[in-house]
């Protein structure tokens, strides 16, 4: 019972573990430049399967913007030009993290603003429930009639 059980574990952490989907010919001769487009691939988006990162895609576009990112390193490119090259081409939408740019302001900014319009949406309604004015007291037949349904 117990191999079972950690047989379907080991199963299951297999399934979640990140399986990095550069091949043998794509890796550089230099370990500096590799760990490099490594670190460089992790932050572009798989255009095909735009929830992955290219290093993590199987698509051969993604494998096609790796290929890019080293020959783009081989030739001398510092990260940050191949990072402006990648966005000249294919857009901001690459990047799995956007900029901080005028034009990303409602992706960055927009959460905050729908924070604080939930909170002062119910700031409001609370104060609103807080300003209800007070229940009137009870007459001298709806007291007595009380005594008599809580009496024992």
């Amino acid at each position: 019972m117990l191999k079972r059980i950690l047989l379907a574990f080991f199963i299951a952490w297999i399934s979640v573990v990140p399986l990095h989907a550069v091949q043998p010919d794509e890796v550089l001769d230099d370990p500096a430049l590799e760990a490099r487009a490594r670190g460089l691939s992790v932050h572009f988006r798989c255009l095909v399967c735009q929830n992955q990162s290219i290093d993590d895609s199987d698509a051969p576009l993604a494998r096609d913007l790796r290929v890019l990112i080293r020959e783009r390193l081989t030739a001398g490119d510092s990260d940050d030009q191949v990072i402006d090259y990648l966005v000249s081409r294919y857009g901001e939408f690459v990047l799995l993290k956007p900029r901080f740019a005028p034009h990303t302001l409602v992706l960055w900014l927009g959460p905050f603003v729908i924070l604080l319009a939930g909170m002062a949406f119910v700031i409001r309604h609370r104060r609103r429930d807080l300003n209800v004015p007070n229940e009137q007291p009870l007459t001298g037949e709806e007291a007595q009639e009380l005594e008599r349904i809580l009496k024992p």
